[in-house]
C-alpha cells in the first residue's frame, strides 16, 4: 500500500526521484476499450463497484464515455467506459461512438483492451489492438467472460496479439478483477522513470582438479586472490570474488576440482561434487575450464549434462593451450561437438591462464551470453517462426490424428522458457520438438544458453453421462 500525501517523508528512505513521487500521487485514468458486446460496461461497473453503466445483451447500448472513481490498495484511480468501436460503421452512431472512444484513449494513462473469451479473437479485435498500439501507452488485455478456471483454454488464441499483460476475467463473477487493475495501475511508466538496474552476473568456474581454475581467476583479477600450486585439490572451499567490468558487476565463484570416485581419498574430496553443484545453482553462467592436453573427459561430459539440465549458460575455456603442439583449434572444436550436442551452442576460447593468452575475450563473451540469457522474443515473431517451421517440415500424424500447433509464447527468461500450445501434447514427438528448437536457434542463437519448451494442450470437455430411461409401470416386471 502506498503512503498518503501526509506521509511523504517515508518515501525519502527509498531511492525514488520527485517525478516518480508525483506519479504515484496522481490519479491514473484507465480507459476500457473494445468492440461492441464484449462486456465493457459490466466490467466497468465491477471495477468501480457501482451499477452506473447500462448493461444489456444488445449491441451499441453504451454511446457516450462514462467516468467512475475507484480505489485499489489505497491507490485512487478513474475508470472510463467507452462504447463499442465498430470500424465498419454498420451500427447506429458508430462514427460518434468511435470519436468518443478516441477522446477517452487520448485522456487515459493506461488502456485495457476488453475481448470476449467465449467468442474468441476476431478481425475487429485485431484492428482495435493495432489502433491502440500506435498510441504507445501501457496496454493490458482483459479476456472477459471466462467465468471458471476450467475455461482458461479459451484464452489461448489471444496470445497471438503479443500483449505481455493478459488477464482472464469475468465481470459477472468478479474473477481476477484485482489482478487486472494491478496491471493497469502500475504500468511500465514507473519503470521508465526509475534508473535501469543492470542485474549482477554470477559466474561459477568449474572443472576437474588441477586444470587451472584458480590460476584463471588470479589472471582475470590481476592479483593473487586464490592459492595456486601444482598439486591437484589445492582449492577446497567456494571462493566468491566480486569485480566490476565497465557497468557490469560480476561475481566469480571458484570451486574445488571434481575427481573420479576412485581418486577420492579424503572426506573433503567426496564433497567436491556437492559444492560444485551448489555453486552451479547459484550462478547464471558456468565457465567450464578444460585441460588442452587431456581434452574432454568423462567427468566434463557429466558436468556439461548437469549444466544443461540446470538451465545454466556455459562458456568453455581450453586452458594450457600454450603447451600443446601440432593441434589445430578447428580440429579440436569439431571433435568436441561430436562428444556433446550442447557444446555446439557454447562459445569456446582457446588460451592460457598462465601466459594470459586470449583472456581478453572472456569478458565480452560473458556479456554476450548474459544478454542472450535475458533475451525476450515477442509473441508475434514466435508465431511467424512457427508458421514457417511447419511449412518447411509438417508435424507428424499419430494414429491418424495430426498435431495442431496453435502458437508459441515466451513465458520466462534466465533461462528462456517457451509455452507451446497444441491440441494434444502426446502427439508432439521428441524428434519434432528438437527440430523446432534447432530451427529457433537459427534465427535466435541464444549463445551458450539452453532453453526449454513447455507443452499445454486443449482441455477436453467432460462427456455427459446418458440419463437412464425409466420404463412406464406397465412395462416393468412385477414380482410374483
Amino acid at each position: 500500500m502506498f503512503p498518503d500525501s501526509g506521509s511523504l517523508s517515508t518515501l525519502s528512505n527509498f531511492n525514488i526521484n520527485h517525478s516518480l513521487v508525483g506519479y504515484l500521487m496522481a490519479k491514473i485514468k484507465i480507459a476500457l476499450v473494445g468492440r461492441p458486446n464484449v462486456g465493457k460496461s459490466a466490467l466497468f461497473n465491477r471495477i468501480i463497484q457501482k451499477h452506473y453503466s447500462i448493461v444489456d445483451e444488445m449491441e451499441g447500448v453504451t454511446r457516450d464515455r462514462l467516468y467512475g472513481e475507484g480505489e485499489l490498495f489505497g491507490r485512487p484511480f478513474e475508470a472510463i467506459d467507452t462504447g463499442g468501436i465498430d470500424l465498419s460503421h454498420k451500427l447506429l452512431f458508430a462514427r460518434e461512438v468511435k470519436y468518443q472512444a478516441e477522446i477517452a484513449i487520448e485522456e487515459a494513462d493506461s488502456l485495457i483492451l476488453v475481448v470476449d473469451g467465449k467468442v474468441g479473437i476476431t478481425s475487429l479485435d485485431q484492428d482495435i489492438f493495432h489502433l491502440l498500439k500506435k498510441r504507445n501507452k501501457p496496454l493490458c488485455l482483459a479476456i472477459n467472460k471466462i467465468d471458471f478456471q476450467h475455461q482458461e483454454f479459451l484464452a489461448f488464441p489471444f496470445y497471438q496479439l503479443g500483449i505481455q499483460d493478459m488477464i482472464s476475467t469475468s465481470a459477472i463473477q468478479g474473477r481476477n478483477i484485482v489482478e487486472l487493475l494491478e496491471k493497469a495501475l502500475f504500468p511500465c511508466k514507473q519503470e521508465k522513470e526509475m534508473p535501469q538496474l543492470i542485474p549482477q552476473m554470477k559466474v561459477s568456474i568449474i572443472g576437474r582438479a588441477n586444470v587451472g581454475k584458480s590460476t584463471l581467476i588470479n589472471a582475470l583479477l590481476d592479483e593473487n586472490r586464490c592459492v595456486v600450486s601444482p598439486l591437484p585439490g589445492t582449492t577446497r572451499d567456494q571462493i566468491d570474488v566480486q569485480i566490476a567490468h565497465g557497468n557490469q558487476k560480476i561475481t566469480f565463484i571458484d570451486t574445488a576440482g571434481i575427481r573420479r570416485k576412485k581418486a577420492e581419498h579424503e572426506v573433503v574430496d567426496k564433497f567436491a561434487h556437492i559444492r560444485t553443484q551448489k555453486a552451479l545453482e547459484r550462478s547464471d553462467i558456468c565457465l567450464l575450464v578444460l585441460d588442452a592436453q587431456e581434452g574432454l573427459t568423462h567427468q566434463e561430459k557429466r558436468l556439461i549434462t548437469l549444466i544443461e539440465k540446470e538451465g545454466k549458460s556455459c562458456l568453455i575455456f581450453f586452458n594450457k593451450w600454450d603447451l600443446t603442439q601440432e593441434i589445430r583449434m578447428e580440429h579440436c572444436y569439431k571433435s568436441l561437438t561430436y562428444e556433446a550436442s550442447f557444446i555446439q551452442y557454447c562459445p569456446i576460447i582457446f588460451g592460457s591462464a598462465k601466459t594470459k593468452r586470449h583472456l581478453d575475450k572472456i569478458f565480452p563473451t560473458l556479456q554476450n551470453i548474459f544478454q542472450s540469457r535475458f533475451k525476450r522474443i515477442p509473441t508475434g515473431k514466435l508465431n511467424q517462426f512457427i508458421g514457417k517451421a511447419m511449412q518447411k517440415n509438417h508435424p507428424p500424424s499419430i494414429q491418424g490424428k495430426p498435431l495442431h500447433i496453435y502458437f508459441l509464447s515466451q513465458i520466462q527468461v534466465s533461462p528462456p522458457t517457451f509455452l507451446l500450445f497444441v491440441n494434444d501434447p502426446k502427439k508432439l514427438t521428441p524428434s519434432y520438438q528438437k527440430y523446432l528448437m534447432n530451427q529457433l536457434r537459427l534465427t535466435h542463437p541464444f549463445l551458450g544458453t539452453p532453453f526449454s519448451f513447455h507443452l499445454k494442450g486443449k482441455k477436453e470437455k467432460p462427456k455427459k453421462k446418458k440419463a437412464k430411461k425409466i420404463l412406464p409401470k406397465k412395462h416393468r416386471f412385477q414380482e410374483s
